[in-house]
């Protein structure tokens, strides 16, 4: 089942994707994450509900939202988790590849989610190396603490797709993540959650960007360093994974700082991040209205 989050008559809603339309879910749960904390009577109740009752909308008429607008807590990422990617960051700063033992876990602020085709502010003032990152990225379907690897796959709710928006410059100056991937609008996400019996297996999905339909990043979930169960089993060590927790699993390589020379998004500059099965957000660069 495909599950987004809508607008209608400026209120959001929850809803399904059926035959190209939109069929309305707030008859069974007011939004997103009290669906998903409802668990799998609830998720049972959706998908009943969604196969007889009236499609609200057509799709391409709807205002879609982030899957989850506002996330309770911080978007949780992982960096260098595709080998190419480590290689090719490594030697942009001159530096030598080393690909990690461990993930490397930073988070994004709840600000930062925007919808799938909203636009991404730009403000010189604050940065001008603006780079794209296609993740897949992972939802959190039930509580869960020191999970093992074996038993990790049944805790996902399902699937989405992350733009982790980057201020390369930002980063640079702060020596760390967070600053950099933190500005607001900068985690489009969407364009709909894909539910986890959907996708038999999310290590073997291809994932595209494409700036101004140009191809820049092509590569496939198989190559991420760290596989989901290993992401589950590192972050729950010791700390407690919540439902409606969104975790981005990393992006390949042909990120726009680590070209020769380096690429930087501009007013705009239209983004596609694509993941087989999942869809397609598109996001355009535009300055900031203050």
């Amino acid at each position: 089942m495909k599950l987004v989050t809508y607008q209608l008559h400026g209120v959001s809603r929850l809803g399904a994707v059926r035959d190209g339309a939109v069929v309305d879910l707030t008859a069974v749960a007011p939004d997103m994450l009290t669906l998903i904390e409802s668990g799998a009577e609830g998720l049972a109740q959706a998908e009943a509900y969604a196969k007889t009752a009236s499609p609200t909308l057509p799709l391409n008429e709807a205002t879609l939202l982030a899957p989850i607008p506002m996330p309770r807590r911080n978007v949780m990422c992982l960096g260098l988790n595709y080998v190419e990617h480590a290689k090719e960051s490594y030697t942009a700063r001159g530096q030598e590849t080393k690909i990690p033992d461990f993930p490397i876990v930073f988070t994004k602020a709840t600000t930062d989610v925007t919808g799938p085709y909203a636009a991404i502010p730009y403000d010189t003032a604050v940065s001008t190396r603006i780079d794209w990152e296609a993740e897949m990225a992972v939802i959190i379907g039930r509580q869960g603490k020191n999970i093992r690897p074996e038993d990790a796959m049944p805790y996902v709710f399902g699937y989405t797709i992350i733009n982790d928006v980057s201020a390369r410059d930002l980063q640079t100056q702060h020596k760390q993540y967070f600053k950099g991937k933190s500005l607001d609008g900068s985690c489009p996400m969407g364009p709909w959650i894909v539910t986890a019996d959907e996708i038999p297996d999310p290590h073997q999905l291809a994932i595209t960007s494409r700036v101004n339909g140009v191809t820049k990043q092509a590569s496939n979930t198989r190559y991420m360093i760290f596989d989901i169960p290993a992401i589950l089993y590192h972050l729950s060590r010791g700390m407690t994974l919540l439902p409606g927790d969104i975790i981005a699993t990393g992006t390949p390589s042909g990120v726009g700082f680590a070209r020769q020379p380096p690429e930087f998004l501009a007013p705009g500059d239209v983004v596609e991040c694509e993941v087989e099965k999942l869809g397609v957000i598109r996001n355009t660069l535009a300055p900031e209205q203050t």
